[in-house]
């Protein structure tokens, strides 16, 4: 704290011997041993106040650009929501038009229906299997092998 040598302390200590006598300079010494300790207690504790305070500052400033950070951050994920937004809303519309069209259906031609109809009569002609028939071909199959 003050930057005294050896020599500095040992002239103070005969110069209090000489002006305060060697009965009184017992108690004296004790009394400034004990005033010097709470100062020096009492200086400790500022500086270790001062240091918290810095510390505390230096983590609102911290917290301050993390807090900005945070609001762009936020500010981009709204406009970037609020882009979304828009693009499936586009979809939408894109969708319930293509929708629109397909149910206005324009007149088949001629060709197409007659096309159709026979499809739908060659459908009608083709013989279904029947699961008994078959059941009955793969017993006599069966027997025939046997």
């Amino acid at each position: 704290m003050f930057d005294m040598g050896f020599t500095e302390l040992m002239l103070i200590g005969i110069v209090a011997l000489v002006v305060i006598g060697p009965e009184r300079l017992p108690g004296v010494a004790r009394t400034a041993g004990k005033y010097f300790g709470r100062l020096k207690r009492f200086m400790t504790t500022i500086k270790a106040d001062v240091e918290q305070e810095l510390r505390a500052d230096e983590l609102r400033a911290i917290l301050a650009d993390q807090q900005k950070e945070l609001n762009t951050l936020k500010d981009s994920i709204s406009g970037a929501g609020k882009e979304f937004e828009k693009d499936i809303s586009a979809v939408s519309d894109a969708a319930g038009s293509l929708a629109k069209d397909l149910d206005e259906t324009p007149p088949q031609d001629e060709a197409v229906v007659a096309a159709k109809g026979a499809d739908d009569s060659v459908a009608e002609s083709t013989p279904t299997p029947d699961p008994a028939a078959d059941e009955a071909a793969n017993k006599a199959a069966s027997k025939t092998k046997t």
